[in-house]
């Protein structure tokens, strides 16, 4: 194996476990949902606006993070935000006795999953392979990401359950610091090979507005709100439910973990898909298909067999948005100021991540169940299923400037 292969290779690794072990706490803190509201005398929206401001900061945060690892390399910002990560968490099971320890702590996760997640180590792979390898690779590292809800979910169940919440936040702190360490194996390659980057030189100010201009870009934006508001809700809100239903709660976190394994399978197959097939109208059946599941999952009664192959169906089309909408952005508008325009696109996330986890936790504290809850998720799914599929994929207009992005094929 040449040296450039094998680098590449543990890049590929490295990356692959970084975001796994980030996105798989992120997406487990929801099982501490129930023992901290119990415990701390907490209200389920309290918990849900503390999950709501580690994802809106996540999606505010991303840009800057994104243009610092631009500028100063992806290592430095994976080390200082992974001991961020860690700070949070930590933070949180002092809640308690800090004032706003919870909200604070939120906000230091927040900035650690914008450093540590998708974001910046999809734009280092992304800008290390060639063009028509680029929606492939992608899914293959956010498949491999996808793996720690699988482990760390049933997990942290397992440790809440023998020694308490206390004692899980503090593995998961740990887990997060250990991103710190590999992140020092990080190394950042650029591919040699024509349509890796943009072609023309254009500031970062001119290509956002050149973006923002382009109805594509910002159907695209608005239909990714979707996309966090369902998972995010999921995320935060489902073992919650279906201890209300009178689920065990074991099952909660084999559900978690079960969408992990087949978000992996997912993602894989929709990289491998769109290097095919058009990447807007797979995005666009993803949003349609989660929503008619959860349709059906609200219809069948709830039981651990319903809730498991919903979580399986759940978990396959999970994140196989992530290399679909990279692979769009690359294409379309280039990798110059990729974290730039894709942190814009993530911000619209993270706002619908906000709103789900925030309106579950409201819904069910006004109401006392999530009846509201699911029919919104089901309108804004459809909704984004038109946006998307009505996207305009076209390169966008000339810009008032002395230059523009060149649309790079594949």
């Amino acid at each position: 194996m040449s040296t450039s292969k094998r680098s590449m290779l543990v890049l590929l690794v490295v990356s692959g476990t970084i975001i796994s072990i980030c996105m798989g706490l992120r997406q487990s803190l929801g099982l501490f949902m129930r023992p901290m509201t119990l415990e701390l005398g907490i209200s389920s929206a309290a918990f849900g606006f503390a999950i709501a401001v580690q994802n809106i900061v996540w999606g505010v945060s991303q840009p800057f993070v994104g243009a610092l690892a631009d500028r100063y390399g992806a290592r430095p910002v994976l080390f200082v935000t992974a001991l961020t990560y860690a700070c949070g968490l930590l933070l949180m099971m002092f809640s308690k006795s800090v004032p706003a320890g919870l909200e604070v702590g939120g906000f230091l996760v927040g900035i650690g999953t914008a450093g540590c997640g998708f974001g910046i180590l999809i734009g280092t792979v992304s800008r290390s392979v060639p063009v028509e390898k680029r929606s492939r690779t992608v899914g293959i590292v956010a498949a491999a990401g996808s793996l720690g809800t699988m482990v760390i979910a049933p997990l942290g169940q397992h440790v809440i359950d023998a020694s308490g919440w206390m004692t899980a936040m503090l593995v998961f702190a740990a887990l997060a610091a250990s991103i710190a360490l590999l992140s020092m194996m990080v190394r950042e390659q650029v591919s040699a090979k024509p349509g890796a980057t943009q072609a023309v030189k254009q500031n970062a100010g001119d290509a956002l507005r050149a973006a923002m201009a382009h109805r594509g870009y910002v159907f695209m934006t608005l239909a990714f709100f979707a996309c966090g508001f369902q998972l995010t809700f999921l995320s935060t809100h489902l073992p919650a439910y279906l201890a209300l239903c009178g689920v065990a709660p074991g099952v909660g976190a084999t559900a978690l973990g079960l969408i992990g394994l087949f978000n992996a399978i997912g993602t894989y197959i929709f990289g491998v898909l769109g290097t095919r097939y058009s990447q807007k109208h797979l995005l666009a059946m993803i949003y349609l298909l989660r929503s008619l599941f959860i349709g059906l999952f609200l219809i069948v009664p709830v039981s651990p067999a319903a809730t498991l192959v919903f979580a399986a169906a759940m978990g396959f089309l999970w994140l196989g948005v992530i290399p679909l909408v990279t692979g769009i952005i690359g294409r379309v508008f280039g990798l110059t100021h990729f974290n730039t325009l894709n942190g814009v696109v993530f911000l619209s996330h993270q706002v619908g991540s906000f709103c789900g986890a925030w309106m579950g936790g409201l819904v069910f504290d006004r109401f006392g169940n999530y009846d509201l809850a699911w029919g919104a998720l089901l309108a804004i799914g459809f909704t984004a299923f038109t946006l998307q599929w009505r996207m305009d994929e076209g390169p966008p207009r000339e810009p008032h400037v002395t230059g523009r992005a060149a649309p790079v094929g594949g």
